[in-house]
């Protein structure tokens, strides 16, 4: 049976040494919760790391944990403490985790680091290449593992593989100042589907992606190395029922069960009549603007002093990577913040800020949710914030109020909180002010609107939704995929070849013999090329017949010297092997004294792009430019072209990274036919990779062997992925 191997930095397992003995317990986070339809109820493996280093096990320890975790469907990765330090500490805590959340000040790039998470990346991919097997899906989780899609893929080109990014992903101008920001995006698309919270995050890869990598993207999907990725948005939830469920038990609670925290709460509620608490629980990070948080509640203290001895701000810090410089400065700055606030505000009887620095057990959070008039949640960046989700699930009796940062992944889905830009202090004080004030039956409308869409998308609807997604995407492929040129295709086109029946080959040039260069003059023909067309040329019966949309003059310069058949212009001109050049069709060219000037002004506006006159043809290239202004203007041109060819014998054809403006009344389809009607074949093969192709394998006989150059939608037989497999394929039927 297929399984589905999730891959993560830890394991959902807390693994102890206890007097050498191993104690294993499941983990309680978000992701451990929400995988577990796809890990346990399934037929699945986790891979990741034990939290136990190398230099802690000893060989007999060693054994205990991997049986151990070989019984919770799991499998661990080794790692040294050097590691630890080097790739989880020192790269993805130091380097990726502010530079994907805008802190570029905080951003340390430290070679050694990178080449530490380079083998960890490695050490974690070939765990799940040990592992796999044909059939299995892949789900790689976060930014400690970016690397681990383009490892495997590159084992496994055949296997499908999703990766979840559960951070934000910077805009492009935050993430090209990276100096591996390529090798980033590379390792990421060696997965199938890669996923991300929001839409904002999803835009900000492909932008770089676009423009990094200069990759064609279109919509949600990027084409590279032959291979369709879809990139998608999957907000993640939380267990809306353990939250509610726990909220419900919660108020059946008698006062002998309550806890500490909840008894200590009740008091100072009933002693304190009308007072209302604000709730504020975080991980002790920099992204989730606490300090802001403080300064903007002093300031609604100052600004509406009425409020001062009615309200509590109740803040909870979880400590966080308390090793880390940054770190210990917003410890230190939130200590003295609100040590500064609680001595200039309290009074005998109130003090505005609890605050506490330490982790709390889940029944203690169900207490301070629950006991909360107001989640005030302010990060300046975050991928998702479940708490305000949390807070939302455990409000069962319909009230209470969020105030959420729209910096959080999680307000596109909440909009009946009351949103705020985290640096408007004004701004903060008035949403506190006005959720205090709100009214039971407004707190109640926007809360029930915010339970019913946060109850809808749960954690495991979110994991059941990526992983649907995952299997369609591989569906696609695979219907791409089905007629790969193979081992069984070479012998059908070699037992054609040898065949004492006529035969002719058709051969685009750009995209199929040679590869594109930012400047088409640059591909020009090899040593190699040369050879295999000459090889072809000496089989008995071929006729070889060069056909691009390069003009006759680049043709003939380039092979002008060979006995094959050339037509260039899409068909325009021709020359039968040693003959002279005929023309086709009379065509017009007094068309192009008005397009030229058009195209010159989008070269003009368009740094990098150029303008390649033909004599029966234009042709605009964008392949040496941004590709996001490109395709800005890509929409303009072919607007503006559009409403100068209508009612001419013009068209429009779009290439790789060209557009193109010639007669409609040539096409690489009807030369074909016109040559097949001098030189009738009983075998005929065509290898192309563009539109201009398309014409080509539609108007050649159905019996035709015809191959298409990348991974797209074709009217072609049988496909490989490059120049280079071509160029194998045609050595190999030559030979």
């Amino acid at each position: 049976m297929n399984k589905t191997i999730i891959v993560s930095n830890r394991l959902p397992l807390q693994v102890r040494i206890e007097n050498d003995q191993i104690e294993v317990t499941p983990s309680v986070g978000g992701l451990a919760t929400g995988l577990k339809s796809v890990h346990k109820e399934g037929n699945g493996l986790w891979v990741g790391w034990s939290g136990i280093t190398e230099e802690e096990l000893t060989p007999e320890l060693e054994t205990k944990i991997s049986k151990a975790v070989t019984k919770a469907q799991c499998v661990s990765v080794n790692l040294t403490q050097r590691d630890l330090d080097h790739y989880y500490y020192g790269f993805s805590n130091r380097t990726l985790w502010p530079l994907f959340h805008y802190f570029i000040e905080y951003t340390e790039y430290n070679p050694e680091s990178w080449e530490v998470y380079k083998s960890v990346n490695q050490k974690f991919a070939d765990k799940v290449l040990e592992q796999v097997e044909e059939g299995d899906n892949i789900w790689i989780q976060d930014y400690q593992l970016l690397l681990v899609p383009g490892m495997v893929k590159a084992k496994r080109p055949d296997i499908s593989i999703g990766f979840f990014n559960h951070i934000p992903f910077p805009s492009y101008e935050i993430f090209r100042t990276f100096p591996k920001r390529k090798e980033l995006l590379e390792g990421m698309l060696g997965a199938d589907l890669i996923g991300f919270h929001t839409y904002d995050y999803e835009r900000h890869f492909l932008s770089s992606v676009k423009r990094i990598l200069s990759l064609d993207v279109s919509f949600n999907k990027i084409t590279y190395q032959n291979r369709i990725i879809k990139v998608d948005s999957f907000p993640m939830g939380i267990d809306y029922e353990k939250f509610e469920n726990a909220a419900l038990d919660h108020d059946k609670m008698a006062e002998s069960e309550k806890s500490e925290i909840q008894k200590r709460l009740d008091q100072h509620l009933q002693n304190e009549e009308g007072i209302k608490m604000i709730l504020s629980i975080d991980r002790m990070d920099y992204t989730k603007g606490i300090p802001n948080r403080i300064k903007a509640f002093e300031y609604f203290l100052r600004k509406y002093p009425q409020f001062q001895e009615k309200i509590r701000l109740i803040m909870l810090a979880v400590p966080s990577r308390s090793q880390v410089p940054q770190y210990q400065r917003l410890k230190q700055e939130t200590d003295e913040l609100v040590g500064r606030i609680n001595g200039e505000y309290s009074t005998v009887s109130w003090t505005p800020i609890w605050y506490f620095y330490r982790a709390l057990p889940f029944e203690n959070l169900i207490d301070l949710y629950t006991s909360s008039d107001v989640a005030l949640i302010t990060p300046v960046r975050d991928g998702m914030n479940l708490v305000a989700k949390e807070y939302v699930a455990t409000r069962t009796r319909k009230d209470g109020v969020l105030v959420l940062s729209e910096m959080a992944g999680a307000s596109i889905e909440m909009n009946e909180a009351l949103l705020i830009n985290p640096f408007n202090f004004e701004e903060i004080a008035d949403s506190i002010k006005q959720a205090l004030e709100m009214p039971k039956a407004e707190q109640k409308q926007r809360m029930q609107a915010l339970q019913n869409r946060v109850s809808r998308y749960s954690v495991k609807k979110w994991a059941n939704e990526f992983m649907n997604s995952l299997d369609q995407v591989h569906k696609v492929y695979n219907v791409i995929e089905a007629e790969k040129v193979d081992k069984n295709v070479k012998a059908l086109f070699i037992e054609k070849l040898r065949s004492d029946e006529k035969k002719i080959m058709f051969l685009d040039y750009d995209g199929t013999l040679v590869n594109f260069t930012n400047n088409p003059q640059d591909a020009k023909p090899d040593k190699e090329l040369f050879s295999i067309l000459e090889n072809l040329h000496v089989i008995e019966h071929l006729k070889l017949v060069l056909i691009s949309g390069r003009d006759k003059k680049t043709l003939n310069k380039w092979f002008g010297h060979t006995p094959y058949t050339l037509v260039s212009d899409h068909g325009v001109s021709m020359r039968i092997e040693n003959e002279e050049w005929k023309t086709t069709e009379r065509l017009k060219t007094d068309w192009m004294d008005d397009i030229l000037p058009v195209l010159e002004t989008f070269v003009d506006r368009t740094p990098g792009t150029l303008v390649e006159k033909k004599k029966y043809s234009l042709a605009w290239h964008y392949r040496n430019t941004d590709i996001e202004l490109a395709e800005k203007r890509l929409v303009e041109i072919k607007t503006v072209l559009t409403s100068f060819i209508s009612n001419t014998d013009l068209t429009l054809l779009e290439g790789n990274k060209v557009i193109e403006i010639k007669s409609s009344k040539v096409n690489k389809g009807r030369a074909c036919s016109s040559l097949l009607n001098q030189f009738p074949s009983e075998h005929v093969f065509a290898f192309g990779d563009d539109w201009t192709d398309e014409f080509m394998f539609e108007e050649l006989p159905e019996r035709s062997e015809t191959v298409k150059i990348g991974v797209q939608k074709t009217k072609a037989r049988y496909y490989v992925k490059t120049v280079e497999e071509v160029r194998a394929f045609l050595k190999a039927l030559a030979e």
